[in-house]
């Protein structure tokens, strides 16, 4: 391995049982383990078609935005987890703290924090002060999958980048 490649690995690592390790507190534990379900398919999808149904006329565009860029992120989060076939933190560092049932499948990248990125940035995009609640909100379900030992920090990154990114092409399309 390259000695740039293994110093990102380190740091990565050190940085995973910082946010796993050091930072695990009771609080956290209660909040992290119920907020992290934000980016499950469930919530995403649920709270857009909510929206969607029955919101205000203002709301739904964006809630339509937000239920195609769901679907459309998660292609590149299937091909990339068949690609790049990384074992879940939990499974692969000792000591790593986890929760009950925790996911089996490949952890690169994180499907939870494509998801609630994808869903935020319709909102955001046509009304910006939502930025304010929706963007610290999406990285809490991002940060929660690294705290819960569910995901490295990269695995977080390109989540919200795949997701952030397929939701800005989504509003894009329609302007």
């Amino acid at each position: 391995m390259r000695p740039k490649m293994l110093k990102l690995l380190t740091a990565e690592r050190r940085l995973f049982h910082w946010i796993n390790g050091r930072l695990h507190n009771r609080h956290l534990n209660f909040w992290l383990f119920y907020l992290t379900h934000l980016g499950g398919a469930t919530a995403s999808v649920g709270v857009s078609l909510l929206v969607w149904a029955f919101a205000p006329p203002q709301l739904k565009l964006p809630a339509l935005q937000a239920l195609i860029a769901l679907a459309v992120s998660h292609l590149p989060v299937a091909v990339a987890k068949r690609l790049y076939p990384r074992a879940r933190p939990y499974l692969a560092l000792p000591g790593t703290n986890t929760f009950r049932n925790p996911l089996k499948d490949h952890s690169f990248p994180s499907g939870h924090t494509t998801a609630i990125f994808a869903s935020v940035v319709p909102y955001i995009a046509a009304f910006p002060v939502l930025a304010f609640i929706l963007l610290p909100l999406a990285m809490t379900v991002g940060f929660s999958r690294i705290y819960l030992g569910l995901h490295y920090p990269s695995d977080v990154a390109a989540g919200a980048l795949i997701g952030a990114a397929v939701a800005a092409g989504t509003v894009a399309l329609w302007s």
